[in-house]
């Protein structure tokens, strides 16, 4: 079926434009940290958002008001999980992975490797995606929370304050 007529389309530009804007608003109010991935749960939240908006717009069985409170049911819940977890560690283990140290000081770190899943070729990936020919030069490469690789050279070190969390974290385990 090519067309059924206009009904359809009408339907997806006033729901499709008025989901946009309550999406919006939605986000105006609890603030960038919900499309930002920071986290697995973060991805997943925004997966969700979109998922639900397309549903919202696409489907005639769904009303506008059912997505956009769905929408914001999901919004809400996660505004109100990143406002626990940020001071509360216990809590914040629950929800985020940990960072893993995948390299440090050149060498790779095979508990890191196991815990993240990953081989010494995905490590050799990831450093040449990081336009490094060896890991001599790589003071950490760290598998993310949200799953990301961070790869930081020995002269970009700093003060290290960056990396001597990752410290704390590996001493929890």
């Amino acid at each position: 079926m090519w067309f059924s007529g206009m009904d359809p389309i009408v339907r997806i530009l006033l729901v499709g434009g008025a989901s946009y804007f309550a999406l919006l608003i939605m986000l105006r109010v609890t603030g960038a940290r919900s499309l930002a991935k920071f986290n697995a749960f973060d991805f997943a939240v925004t997966v969700a958002v979109g998922s639900m908006l397309a549903t919202a717009v696409t489907s005639t069985d769904l009303a506008f008001s059912a997505g956009v409170v769905g929408i914001g049911l999901m919004l809400a819940l996660q505004f109100i999980v990143a406002k626990l977890i940020r001071d509360r560690q216990g809590l914040r283990a629950l929800v985020t992975a940990s960072p893993v140290v995948l390299v440090r000081d050149g060498e790779m770190i095979p508990e890191g490797l196991k815990a993240a899943r990953l081989g010494e070729s995905d490590v050799y990936q990831a450093a040449r995606q990081a336009g490094h020919g060896g890991l001599d030069t790589i003071a950490a490469m760290v598998l993310e929370t949200d799953g990301t690789v961070s790869t930081i050279t020995r002269d970009k070190v700093g003060s290290g304050a960056a990396l001597a969390e990752l410290g704390k974290r590996e001493r929890q385990r």
